[in-house]
């Protein structure tokens, strides 16, 4: 076992091998753990006397480390010598960064602007029981007008939201006026989808409650909002309609392009639905409003199908 010729041999095929692939062979055939000539004599070790084991062991561990260090110090040489798989003159590749849904994009901007308006923003789930989404609602069970809500039922008998009007209800049980609200959020509806329809959408339902509220105040506050989300004065229309939880009831329409175009459902807050809530509609008045935010959103930018926002169509998101 003459270690200092394995050594003079390893250290002379180290420093002239010409690349990594012959350094890792090199390394293999001293410090390889099943056939390394080295490791071959510490393995062998057991069988030497004591004193013969004790001197050889500790040159051979001191050769392992003086090659291990000569092996990564030729390591480091090559790599050096070697061509970068880097092209540093071509030029750089411009990364696409990820962006907010249009849909949530507008949405956020409602939200600021009502809080502008001193509005507070609630939410509430989107499966609800037949009392919070119809009978508080002042649509009791075989009311004509539940057919318009084409219903989604669970099978515990409740049922998926048709519209985010339950949230106002839960937020009268527990608050007393005067409050405004704003409360975002998906609904459901079991309808045919076309360019403006899909089975989920989303609603901004408002609602202002307090003892001297009137149709005054509500025209005043959605001339506002229509102003700030356009950024420009916007005509509106109020024109009389039929909605079972307000009374007097109305449409809004405004005016685009020449047209006019049905954005939000509105009116009074109809005293029963006060009496559900144990408000007292000789005390309280209210209005509320519904708008959908889909609808707004394809007049805003001048979408054409509903369906565009729900395709997952990276041509049509990244105009936003």
């Amino acid at each position: 076992m003459d270690l200092e010729q394995i050594k003079k041999r390893a250290f002379a095929e180290i420093y002239e091998t010409p690349d990594r692939q012959s350094l890792e062979k090199i390394r293999i055939r001293y410090l390889g753990r099943r056939a390394g000539e080295v490791t071959a004599i510490l393995r062998s070790l057991i069988n030497l006397p004591f004193t013969e084991r004790r001197r050889v062991g500790s040159e051979a561990n001191q050769l392992k480390r003086e090659l291990e260090k000569a092996l990564a110090e030729q390591l480091n040489k090559l790599r050096t010598k070697e061509p970068s798989p880097l092209d540093l003159t071509a030029p750089g590749k411009k990364i696409s960064a990820g962006h907010l849904h249009p849909l949530t994009q507008v949405e956020k901007e409602i939200r600021e602007i009502f809080l502008g308006l001193n509005f507070s923003v609630v939410e509430g789930p989107e499966i609800e029981t037949e009392h919070y989404n119809f009978d508080a609602l002042n649509i009791p069970v075989n009311h004509p007008a539940r057919d318009a809500w084409n219903t989604f039922w669970l099978k515990d008998g409740r049922l998926l939201r048709t519209h985010t009007s339950p949230a106002q209800i839960k937020y009268m049980e527990h608050h007393k006026p005067p409050f405004q609200i704003i409360v975002p959020g998906r609904v459901f509806r079991y309808e045919a989808t076309d360019n403006s329809h899909e089975i989920n959408f989303y609603q901004i339902e408002g609602l202002m409650v307090g003892q001297d509220i009137s149709l005054a105040n509500f025209k005043f506050i959605i001339t506002e909002f229509f102003r700030r989300l356009f950024q420009k004065e916007i005509p509106l229309r109020l024109r009389p309609s039929y909605f079972p939880f307000v009374e007097p009831g109305l449409e809004v329409d405004i005016g685009q392009n020449g047209e006019w175009l049905e954005v939000m459902g509105a009116g009074m807050v109809h005293p029963k639905v006060f009496d559900a809530v144990r408000y007292n509609p000789q005390e309280w008045q209210g209005f509320a409003f519904g708008l959908g935010l889909e609808r707004l959103t394809m007049i805003k930018y001048k979408i054409p199908d509903i369906r565009l926002f729900y395709n997952g169509d990276l041509r049509f998101l990244n105009q936003f």
